[in-house]
This record gives C-alpha cells, sequence and structure tokens, in this order.
C-alpha cells in the first residue's frame, strides 16, 4: 500500500474571457499508509475534483500529487497503481459478473490461472460466488456496486479510490454496503480515500475526515475530534445530526463579580434570553466580552429540566415548543427563544406539546464559543 501526499493542489478551469474559476484553493493533505480517508463537504466543496485529480481524471492547475514518495502529476491514470469505483457503477452490461471483474485483468494481460485466482478470491470476499454468471441486469444496485468494489480489488493497487459510490442506494442498503466497504478496508489493510456528502458515512468509516468547504480544507480529524473538537462553526454544524444548535450574541461579566461571564442573546424584539458560562467557557471567553459571540451546543447536550438531575438555575432558560418529531429511540423537539430556534435531543417517553413553555439546561461543560466575525472555536 501507498501513503498519498497531496501538497499546495489548485484546480482552475479556464474561460475564454476572464481568470477562470478556481473551485480548488491550494489544499495540503497526507493519507497514511493503509488509512481510511474519507472527504467530506456539501456539493460543489471541491472533494470530487480533489480525488479526480488524485485520480489523474483532471488535470491538476498547480501543486503536486505524490503516491508512494512519487510525484505522479504527469504520470497516466492507468499507471498510478489506483483504483476508483464510481458513483454509477460503470459495468459493462452484455459482461457477466466473472467477466466485468476479470475485464481489467486481461487487458493488462494477466495469466488467466492468476485472473482466475483473483476473482474468485473478491467474490468470496464480496458474497458474490453465487452471481458470477449473471449480466449486471439481473443484479439489485447493491449488488452492482458490490461488483464494482471487486473489479477495484482485483487490480491489488496501491490506493483505493471511492466517488460516492453509495449515493444510487437506497437508505437500508447503504447502511449495510458501507459496513461491508468497512470490513473490506480492515481485511485488505488498504490505503482508500473515500468521497461522499454524507456526514453519517464520514463518521462511521473514516480513520480521519477531511471537511471542505468552497475549495478549502476546514478541518482534518479523527471522527470524535471534529465532533467533540470543531475548529470552525461550519464545522461544528456540518458534522452531527441533528447538527450544533447556535445562539448569537455577546458577552459581559457577571453582576455576581468573579472571573465568570454571561451570554446574552442578540434581540431587539423581546428580552434577551440569557445565562451564564462555567469558568472553562469564561477564560476562553475572555478576550471577547463586549464583543458578538456564537454558542453552539449539540441537541443532546440541551436538556428538560424535568429529566435533569440537578438542573443548574445558571445555565437554565426558558422557551417555547414548536414542534416535536418522535423518533422512537429519542424526541427531537424543535424549541425558540422568540429569536433563536435550536433542537434538544430528550427521553422518547417525554411528551410535549406544541405552544408549551418549557424550561431546558444546557450541559454547559460541553458547550463552544465561536468568535461571530471569523467563526472560529475560542480556545
Amino acid at each position: 500500500m501507498a501513503t498519498v501526499v497531496i501538497s499546495n493542489l489548485e484546480k482552475v478551469y479556464t474561460e475564454s474571457k476572464g481568470p477562470g474559476v478556481k473551485v480548488v484553493h491550494g489544499i495540503d493533505l497526507e493519507i497514511k499508509d493503509r488509512e481510511f480517508m474519507v472527504l467530506v463537504g456539501p456539493s460543489g466543496c471541491g472533494k470530487s475534483t480533489t480525488l479526480r485529480m488524485v485520480a489523474g481524471l483532471e488535470e491538476i492547475s498547480s501543486g503536486t500529487i505524490s503516491i508512494d514518495g512519487t510525484v505522479v502529476n504527469n504520470v497516466l491514470p492507468k499507471d498510478r497503481d489506483i483504483a476508483m469505483v464510481f458513483q454509477n457503477y460503470a459495468l459493462y452490461p452484455h459482461m457477466s459478473v466473472y467477466e466485468n471483474m476479470a475485464f481489467g485483468l486481461k487487458l493488462r494481460k494477466f495469466p488467466k490461472a492468476e485472473i482466475d485466482a483473483r476473482v474468485r478470491e473478491a467474490s468470496a470476499m464480496l458474497g458474490l460466488d453465487a452471481y458470477l454468471d449473471r449480466k449486471p441486469k439481473a443484479l439489485s444496485g447493491g449488488q452492482r456496486q458490490r461488483v464494482a468494489v471487486g473489479r477495484a480489488i482485483v487490480r491489488k493497487p496501491k490506493v483505493f479510490l471511492f466517488d460516492e459510490p453509495l449515493s444510487n442506494l437506497d437508505a437500508k442498503m447503504r447502511v449495510s454496503t458501507r459496513t461491508e466497504i468497512s470490513k473490506l478496508h480492515a481485511r485488505l489493510g488498504a490505503t482508500m480515500i473515500y468521497v461522499t456528502h454524507d456526514q453519517v458515512e464520514a463518521m462511521t468509516m473514516g480513520d480521519r475526515i477531511c471537511v471542505m468547504k468552497d475549495g478549502r480544507i476546514m478541518q482534518v480529524a479523527t471522527p470524535l475530534e471534529l465532533y467533540n473538537k470543531p475548529e470552525n462553526v461550519f464545522v461544528a454544524g456540518f458534522i452531527g445530526s441533528p447538527p450544533m444548535n447556535f445562539l448569537k450574541g455577546c458577552l459581559q461579566k457577571s453582576s455576581a463579580g468573579g472571573a465568570l461571564l454571561e451570554f446574552i442573546e442578540t434581540n431587539d424584539k423581546a428580552a434577551p434570553v440569557r445565562f451564564m458560562l462555567d469558568a472553562a467557557l469564561s477564560a476562553k471567553g475572555a478576550s471577547h466580552v463586549g464583543r458578538d459571540i456564537i454558542f453552539g451546543i449539540r441537541p443532546e447536550d440541551v436538556q428538560d429540566t424535568g429529566t435533569s438531575t440537578a438542573p443548574n438555575p445558571a445555565h437554565t432558560i426558558e422557551v417555547k415548543v414548536e414542534v416535536s418529531e418522535p423518533m422512537g429511540a429519542e424526541t427531537l423537539l424543535y424549541l425558540t427563544t422568540g429569536v433563536t430556534n435550536f433542537i434538544a435531543r430528550v427521553r422518547p417517553t417525554d411528551r410535549f406539546e406544541v405552544g408549551q413553555s418549557v424550561k431546558v439546561t444546557f450541559k454547559i461543560e460541553s458547550a463552544h464559543l465561536f468568535d461571530a466575525a471569523t467563526e472560529q472555536v475560542l480556545k
């Protein structure tokens, strides 16, 4: 397997008039040997373009890509020792499953015995033994995607590339297929780069995740690091389902004195929501007293005072219920302060009415403060 190093990579689509459109802005990223790296972000963030430049399917405007220590900018895709799995399967309809998986090896003049051994090894790994004689039209979507993965496996490349391979599958099939790909990575010990717009896929599959926005890297970290220690508002809001709640306001020193600060919601319509911060958050926000701030907290850290163990009045506010969504294992409450809407994740047995006033308490030690101008987390 191999390490992939991306250095100051840029992609510009030229135009006949004007400077062109830059879609990837000088990104730097190292994918370690045998690592499962996920590139995630909204549509148009440059993740698929970056993957296609690694594959050699897109020309690099500037910067370098190296695979296993060799710069491959000018190396043809077929000579990069990579294998790519596409969103649309790209199977030959007139060939059987066996022939589809073997086709690339036949083009490379592999001996028949080795082709057969590799195809059967991959088919056993993916549970395709019973389908080797079938044509793609006789397969389900999940089976076709497994054939596409098998075609990549038989190559035994240095790097596997996946470009949103599960997008065409239904929700249940996506869950089972992503589990299969994760198991495959553990079995092969391969270097894999996986592109998706689905943060759930990213969180469940990646050793590390690269979050992208507008052609730039926002943060690269393990799934739990991204969830618990986001570097900015974008990452905090993109990772997690439902996303992190954000309240805009400012900080002031507590009237009670001491080192603690108080958050005051920005509100020109009615009495603002206000609550105390703990010592750790107060220390982080000390340089932003009197300045605009964003307070971030995840839905599971917003608790109904009726079910919370010894709720702290200093971290408690009164809000109204707008929508209650029973999910079976949990209930999502859509709440409003009168200005800001946010979500709480509560017990499935709790019942709430639309318009009902409830008191909720924040698990303040799990909250974050962000600079309103830069949207970077305060440390």
